[in-house]
């Protein structure tokens, strides 16, 4: 029996050695373009293995203050500090921990113009195009509160910052997309970029896929930043965990009602969000055989489904199954609905063993409510 089978389900695997791939794309990537490299914390904010990434990547950046502080203490180097909106009881502190802010808007940068004047200071803007073809994740969507697109407020802000911040892609593995969305980016807002002295092209760049022309866009970044003389920074999240984890879990129970269904020792609804949110499906690594059956959560949810797969023979209770590409948007988003118990998380080292660095109680439970 191996080390893994010895931990309880369910469980968060993150592999070191799936993940030390996507670790020397970003360091080929920002060696060639020049471009540095912040994790977003949003998409994958585990600290156990923040000393592993550390030597690939130049920092992170966060989406609020608990992100804002937990890079700082956790993962060091440089941290930028964004947030859609700050409160006036965290800006002291968020400044505390930043080496640069970036506001949404201008008048928040307006607002905390003094409180902030110690550090290095951006403007997200909005340049109403993106690669998202899902509403929901939109940054570009209309009414969007993402960002500043009028030309004239963001003139008005230039004597005040020396950054900007850009997040317009969503999961797009393309480089022809990027490189048109940048090509209009340019178009629009081209004539502030040589005022600042970084500029931030965000997450969403999916270039640790297979087959993506990494040295395309490095040139591709190279030739911005030497066109405006800026340094480039990139924001990559789901890039930099893609394909290395997976949420290991058991079967419970097997039923049939119009499909074979296996019931799991876990649940989307809790430690898999986005396929509820989204309506995707799981990845299993293989799918293939004469055996469909439908995987299901154990939360009281009708909807609490991994997805139909295909299975060389009939699962059985005691089977275990690992979920792909458990990573991203899985561990900063995991709950404690229907108080289904929280998966572990798990480490497997370059070396092959194992470790558990984190499982969950029922105290956990007790004390995330009141």
């Amino acid at each position: 029996m191996t080390e893994t089978m010895m931990i309880a389900t369910p469980y968060y695997l993150i592999d070191k050695s799936r993940m030390i791939r996507n670790m020397e794309i970003i360091a080929r990537l920002r060696e060639r373009s020049g471009a540095k490299a912040l994790l977003a914390l949003k998409c994958f904010a585990t600290w156990s293995v923040f000393d592993f990434m550390r030597d690939y990547m130049d920092g992170t950046t966060s989406s609020s203050l608990f992100e804002l502080r937990l890079g700082r203490e956790k993962f060091g180097k440089e941290t930028h500090a964004y947030s859609v909106a700050w409160a006036d009881h965290e800006i002291e502190e968020a400044v505390s921990y930043a080496d640069k802010i970036i506001f949404n808007s201008a008048g928040q940068l307006q607002r905390y113009l003094k409180n902030t004047a110690a550090i290095r200071r951006g403007l997200r803007l909005n340049p109403q195009v993106s690669s998202s073809s899902f509403d929901l994740a939109d940054p570009a969507r209309q009414f969007s509160r993402l960002g500043e697109h009028d030309p004239k407020v963001i003139e008005k802000t230039l004597a005040d910052i020396n950054g900007f911040m850009i997040h317009n892609n969503c999961e797009n593995s393309s480089f022809p997309s990027f490189n048109k969305l940048l090509d209009e980016t340019e178009k629009k807002f081209s004539h502030f970029f040589h005022h600042v002295d970084w500029i931030s092209l965000g997450g969403g760049i999916h270039f640790t896929g297979e087959n993506y022309p990494v040295d395309a866009l490095a040139d591709r970044l190279k030739r911005f930043a030497d066109t405006y003389n800026v340094t480039v920074y990139l924001e990559p999240g789901e890039a930099s965990i893609t394909r290395s984890t997976t949420l290991e879990v058991t079967v419970l129970d097997t039923l049939h009602n119009g499909k074979n269904l296996a019931i799991v020792d876990s649940s989307i609804e809790a430690h898999m969000l986005d396929l509820l949110i989204y309506r995707e499906s799981a990845t299993l690594e293989t799918n293939k055989g004469a055996h469909e059956i439908m995987v299901c959560g154990k939360s009281c949810l009708a909807g609490d489904i991994f997805g139909t797969f295909h299975f060389a023979k009939p699962l059985k209770i005691g089977d275990r199954l690992s979920i792909q590409d458990a990573g991203g948007y899985t561990m900063v988003k995991k709950n404690w609905f229907n108080g289904v118990a929280m998966p572990s998380i798990v480490i497997k080292e370059l070396d092959g063993t194992t470790r558990l660095v984190r499982d969950f109680d029922y105290k956990d439970y007790r004390d995330s409510l009141s």
